[in-house]
């Protein structure tokens, strides 16, 4: 199984109560689809989990991971990034994307020539920005992942078509 078999759709924020329940951080669109997509492995796939919602909590989703049955074990996975067979996971409509398909796509502006290539896609409330580490730049150029910026994903050929805003270029 490679890597790209498998998105990554939460993270263990902690432990929650002393019985070995765990804060669940989901990064999916709905958040309670996160139990549906197990089971959920460790990054390196060493280890997996079912998942148990159990409630909803401040800052995410208190949840039951199989195996883990004390505080000291919950603690322990605190950080732990859980990932979910992609064959799990719903076909997205053609205008979305996983953000592990965009890392590493090629970036080239209307001209076709090359920018860059995308090194991460953070969201920080107000939408997806893309991280890319522009040639002959020290700095990465952050630019918001929107039709009239990024008109043209191209998972196939492993590239993007960006049209940056003035004052970007």
């Amino acid at each position: 199984m490679t890597g790209s078999d498998r998105i990554c759709v939460g993270s263990v924020a902690g432990a929650f109560g002393v019985q070995g329940e765990v804060r669940l951080k989901s990064f999916c669109s709905d958040p309670e689809a996160i139990a549906a997509y197990g089971p959920l492995f460790t990054e390196d796939g060493s280890r997996s989990f079912t998942v148990k919602l159990t409630r909803g909590v401040a800052g995410g989703l208190a949840a039951r991971l199989s195996g883990v049955t004390t505080k000291e074990q919950a603690d322990a996975l605190r950080g732990t990034a859980l990932f979910a067979e992609r064959s799990r996971l719903p076909r997205l409509p053609d205008d979305e994307f996983y953000h592990t398909d965009l890392i590493g796509l090629a970036v080239f502006d209307t001209g076709g020539q090359r920018i860059g290539a995308i090194r991460a896609v953070h969201n920080h409330g107000a939408g997806d920005l893309l991280e890319i580490d522009a040639t002959g730049r020290k700095q990465p150029l952050l630019l918001p992942f929107t039709m009239a910026n990024v008109p043209t994903v191209d998972l196939h050929s492993g590239k993007v078509i960006a049209d940056l805003p003035e004052g970007l270029d």
